[in-house]
């Protein structure tokens, strides 16, 4: 009888821990499918229950002529920004600035975002194509005194910024644009730094 006892408590002993080790396994794989799915969508643009993301193609194929036109220089001229030329500066934002600049904020410093008003304000103002594309180029602090490109990613800096060494002048010109459209687009929740208030 006690033998009996004995090996039934072993036998629920060893049931449970399989049972605990096979729930564990269930945890991680499932943790792990639930990250691909995150990511597969998230490179593909598109929800993991089909929605798209703010800023997918469908998103960008509805946007006019009037939001798509943006400032092209100091001199107030303006261009109007193909719809391809808003998905691929999209794209290449998103690999390269987006990971300090998610949805146009700062995270290094909150206070200047990629809003319009944070751009204005900026010394020599970056509100416009030429002026982000020069500040891609050789960047500098918000007050314009100081050059910053080992701080700042910058084709100046691709050596240390290794995401800069294969974007083209055209690929900076598109996530230029792509910044200059976003507040159009999102409003206040594009670059809410300091001056703005959600």
């Amino acid at each position: 009888m006690k033998i009996e006892r004995l090996l039934r408590s072993v036998l629920r002993a060893v049931s449970e821990k399989r049972a605990g080790k096979m729930r564990n396994l269930f945890k991680r794989c499932a943790s792990l499918m639930v990250a691909a799915i995150i990511f597969v969508s998230s490179v593909l643009g598109v929800g993991a229950f089909g929605h798209t993301f703010g800023g997918g193609e469908a998103l960008a194929a509805e946007l006019d002529a009037a939001t798509r036109t943006i400032k092209a220089n100091e001199q107030g001229e303006t261009v109007t920004l193909p719809v391809e030329d808003f998905l691929l500066g999209r794209k290449k934002f998103n690999v390269a600035c987006a990971t300090c600049h998610v949805a146009g904020i700062t995270k290094t410093n909150p206070n200047v975002g990629l809003d319009t008003e944070s751009l204005e304000g900026a010394f020599p103002a970056r509100d416009n194509l030429a002026a982000l594309v020069d500040y891609l180029h050789n960047p500098t602090t918000y007050d314009g005194l100081v050059e910053i490109s080992e701080l700042h990613p910058s084709t100046k800096s691709s050596d240390v910024y290794p995401k800069m060494r294969n974007l083209t002048e055209d690929d900076l010109e598109a996530i230029s644009a792509h910044i200059l459209v976003m507040p159009k687009i999102m409003g206040d929740k594009w670059g809410a730094g300091k001056t703005k208030s959600l």
